[in-house]
């Protein structure tokens, strides 16, 4: 019975980095979407700013 509890442990504390790490990559993206998508409008080509500021146009974004 023992046994089955130390195992239960180890199995919940394996998990456990998993979860983090998910958690981490998804702000991560989205901290990277964003910087993108508002660092891209304030760039001199103005082929870059223009596809920037259509994409927040088209997701509600204002920027004006």
């Amino acid at each position: 019975m023992e046994n089955q509890v130390t195992q239960d442990r180890f199995q919940s504390v394996q998990d456990a980095p998993g979860l983090a790490s998910k958690g981490l990559q998804l702000v991560a993206a989205f901290a990277l979407g964003v910087t993108i998508l508002f660092a891209a409008a304030f760039a001199q080509s103005s082929a870059v700013h223009n596809a920037a500021h259509d994409m927040r146009h088209s997701q509600g974004f204002p920027c004006h």
